[in-house]
């Protein structure tokens, strides 16, 4: 990525901080970078100097200065800066991990989804946003890229790239220790080393751990979620000669953790605080859910009648209180490695760039799954593996005498994706489905209700009711023979501790070729016309080997209950009857290998005009085509039962289609003054076939969106009054909408996590008070308007974000004639602000929706030393 990193960092001069308190070790040189007399910068863009405020590209960029002096340890601090860019964590911290740009992001816990914010660390794509969630090494700088990608970056991007350059080996020896301590026992430590080793050849080596207790607790054991436990360790060799170039980084981390908590709000349940709500709503059925809501009320379990609390009520999100099963886990643990080479060859003319990467992740969770203290159902050891090659050469020069700056590549993607879901129903899933059913039946004709597990004593079940009250049944069960007749006056067969998924194994085999150009037409010295233009073509061979066994699947199955099925449909139980004790999770119907393949080829580009107005203003306008693969959504969830009207497995039942996006946009660069730098652009966006992951009744499956539009306005300020003072204020208008009929609740909708305002700002203050002695002052802060993390009319009350500010600070100081000691301290959300980072809707559990809570208020001391 070396062309557009020259061509992206120039864009520091227009919102990195002032210089940073203590740095850790001197950065390795900027690629091409020049500072002219009067401090502006200038870089080697596309074959020429360009001074930063002549690049026609919407961009954010955050040097490691600004990173270091707001604390930003990991790419989810980034959206505390930059105001287009959203970064939420739902599920998992491995694969739950979603990025937006201006409202568009990839949302779901499925490794299935490929990210529409692509991550680029040292221009090695990292294929799921998760897995560059592990703390960062030191930073050189951080581009945030808004808008489709594809004619610079080897994998190409429906909404916008996040790349990442961290510091490379200097020539020059030195290094750094750091260390911090702060509430919730948070320990961090980060060490590093650079040096030469010859006239040509140096080397870095840079490590670290980190450790916290987690913020969210369990009322029935006191265990603690959302912890931290971390450690990665980093190595680069570099070889540099006047005309070659190369940068070899090889890398390994892991994590521990117990991640990540959802508070059940339970409210459901609270829809009837005196008498029955007749609302309709999308609840386990996704019909009328007043009955069922009082039924999972009067249930027991729910209530906590086994000594611990079944749901936290009432719900109070400050206090973080989630009740979970104690026999049950909720782990996660991570191992990653990779390595990675880039060769930069300067041949003549014509610049060479090559980056070849080689990647292994793997994650193993275990999850409490129905979201409450009763031990409904759980995930154990659920592993996912992603594996990726990647290769990546370009060629860049300029013709008829600087003209023309061109840039041709290539890419190709192999990548193997494995996944084994272990969904499994716990001890008490069939006391909470007898439970439903019998506060379900309850009438003045049955006032003790039925049941059909015959977990509660002195309840009829549901077969022998139907027998007493219905004759003619009666005979045609007993004609049917002691078989059937059996089915009718015996409970169905109990679930063991354990049944569901035996094993779910999938296996998706990617391969992607791409072959991309990007060239700068230089019509007249104001005036340049950018096109670019990219083919791809994707392959997807999907396997999989799917093993359930759920006793109540089987006998559902079985002929033999065909009439008692009927008799159950009659009286509108057995759509949920056989929903609750053979969930499409773990239905055994659905047993067996299945395998498919998808190929896409698709054309994408850009077009851009630049218009030098003078030397202190860029105009620039133009059009980007955007793409997304399809792909398959791994959960045989998506499947539908014969028995409920559906056709049974299909393999197509799992797949879902591509993304394609037309992207508009006008700015304007302006740099009257190096004290005052400001930047506005305009953008409408159409994405068709939007890739979105919704409930439906009692499971979650991936659709495509007829039409999502992401509209709005992007303002960019930095004032440097002094030297050691920088302001930076910036402002995001977004209007997002979904386009479909058959989007349900969500059509006509704003993006799920998509506020309307957002404003982000930072104040650096680095004072030198005397020649040894220099201080730091640092505020930053976030502002979000309104906005849903769900969009369903039901949840508002309890999922919807009011207007909220979330703000972080820092003071130091340094000592030392060249700042080689320093002591800070810091507090991030410093008004203990809570908002919900997303929401969803608890299956099973009628109109409840559960929500992933905001982090408390963390502070603490920071002492570091460099040398």
């Amino acid at each position: 990525m070396r062309n557009l990193h020259l061509v992206t960092a120039s864009v520091i001069a227009l919102t990195a901080a002032a210089p940073a308190f203590a740095q850790d070790t001197a950065p390795a040189a900027p690629a091409a970078e020049v500072i002219t007399d009067d401090g502006e910068i200038v870089v080697t863009a596309t074959g020429r100097t360009q001074a930063a405020q002549d690049v026609p590209i919407a961009v954010s960029v955050v040097g490691g200065e600004q990173l270091e002096n707001s604390g930003i340890s990991d790419i989810r601090g980034l959206r505390q800066i930059t105001p287009s860019l959203q970064v939420t964590t739902g599920q998992s911290s491995a694969t739950g991990v979603v990025l937006r740009i201006r409202g568009i992001g990839t949302a779901g816990d499925n490794p299935g989804f490929e990210p529409a914010v692509g991550v680029f660390i040292d221009g090695v794509f990292r294929a799921r946003a998760g897995v560059a969630l592990a703390d960062l090494p030191p930073i050189d700088r951080v581009e945030v890229l808004r808008g489709p990608q594809g004619t610079l970056f080897g994998r190409n991007t429906s909404a916008g790239a996040l790349s990442i350059t961290t510091q490379g080996p200097s020539s020059q020896f030195g290094g750094y220790v750091e260390g911090s301590y702060g509430n919730l026992d948070e320990i961090e430590v980060k060490a590093g080393i650079t040096g030469p080793i010859s006239e040509q050849l140096s080397v870095r080596a840079d490590g670290g751990y980190h450790k916290r207790d987690g913020y969210i607790t369990d009322p029935n054991t006191g265990r603690q979620f959302n912890n931290i436990d971390r450690w990665f360790a980093r190595g680069q060799a570099k070889y540099e000669t006047a005309d070659v170039t190369f940068r070899l980084i090889g890398e390994y981390a892991e994590t521990d953790e117990s991640c990540c908590g959802a508070l059940n709000t339970g409210s459901g349940f609270e829809l009837l605080p005196s008498g029955r709500d007749t609302t309709t709503t999308g609840g386990v059925l996704g019909f009328v859910t007043s009955n069922l809501i009082e039924a999972l009320s009067a249930n027991p379990l729910v209530g906590g009648a086994t000594g611990r609390d079944g749901i936290v009520r009432p719900f109070n999100r400050e206090a973080r209180l989630m009740a979970t099963s104690p026999n049950r886990d909720l782990t996660e643990r991570v191992k990653e490695w990779g390595i990675s080479g880039q060769l930069d060859w300067q041949l003549g003319d014509v610049a060479l760039t090559s980056i070849t990467a080689y990647r292994d992740w793997k994650a193993t969770r275990s999850q409490d799954i129905d979201f409450s203290g009763l031990d409904r159902a759980y995930r154990d050891n659920y592993r996912t593996g992603i594996r990726d090659f990647t290769q990546e050469i370009r060629f860049k020069g300029s013709a008829f005498g600087g003209a023309l700056d061109w840039l041709v590549g290539g890419f190709y993607l192999n990548e193997e994706l494995t996944l084994t879901d272990t969904v499994r129903y716990g001890t008490q899933a069939d006391q909470f489905v007898d439970g439903v059913v019998n506060q379900l039946t309850r009438s003045a004709a049955l006032p003790s209700g039925g049941q059909l597990f015959g977990t509660l004593p002195g309840v009829p079940l549901m077969g022998q009711v139907f027998l007493a009250s219905n004759p003619q049944l009666a005979a045609a069960a007993a004609a049917g023979g002691p078989t059937v007749l059996a089915t009718f006056l015996q409970p169905i067969p109990r679930t063991p501790n354990g049944a569901g998924q035996i094993a779910d194994n999938y296996t998706v085999d990617t391969e992607a070729f791409a072959i991309f150009t990007h060239n700068i037409i230089n019509i007249s010295d104001n005036v340049s016309l950018t096109l670019g233009v990219r083919w791809n073509r994707e392959t997807k061979d999907i396997a999989a080997n799917l093993n359930a066994s759920v006793p109540a699947c089987t006998f559902w199955q079985s002929p033999t209950t065909a009439l008692y099925r009927q008799a159950l449909n009659s009286a509108g139980l057995f759509s949920l009857a056989h929903l609750y004790t053979c969930n499409p999770t773990i239905n055994s119907e659905f047993n067996g290998n299945y395998a498919g393949k998808r190929t896409e080829d698709e054309f994408t580009g850009t077009a851009k005009l630049a218009f030098k107005v003078n030397d202190d203003v860029l105009l620039y306008g133009g059009y980007d085509r955007g793409y997304k693969s399809g792909g398959y959504n791994l959960d045989r969830g998506s499947f539908d039962s014969v028995l409920l009207g559906g056709n049974g497995a299909q393999i197509s039942d799992l797949e879902f289609s591509n993304e394609l996006v037309d992207a508009f946009e006008v700015g304007v660069k302006t740099n009257f003054t190096r004290k005052f730098q400001f930047n506005a652009s305009g953008f409408y966006t159409e994405i068709k076939g939007y890739q979105n992951l919704q409930f439906e009744g009692s499971r979650f499956v991936t659709r495509n969106f007829a039409k999502v539009i992401s509209k709005g306005i992007e303002l960019e300020s930095v004032f440097r009054p002094a030297s050691d003072l920088t302001v930076m204020l910036n402002y995001t208008l977004l209007d997002t909408e979904v386009r479909d009929p058959l989007a349900g609740s969500d059509n006509g909708r704003p993006l799920t996590n998509s506020p309307r305002n957002v404003i982000t700002g930072a104040v650096t203050w680095t004072p030198q008070i005397s020649d040894n002695v220099g201080a730091l002052f640092h505020v930053d802060w976030r502002t979000n308007s309104d906005a849903n993390t769900i969009n369903n009319p039901i949840a508002r009350p309890y999922t919807t974000n009011d207007g909220y500010s979330i703000v972080n600070a820092r003071i130091g100081l340094n000592f030392g004639a060249e700042q080689q000691f320093g002591i800070e301290a810091y507090v991030e959300n410093l008004f203990d602000t809570y908002y919900n980072i997303t929401s969803f809707p608890v299956p099973e559990q009628g109109a409840s929706f559960a929500v992933y809570p905001s982090p408390p208020r963390f502070y603490g001391v920071k002492a570091r030393v460099r040398f």
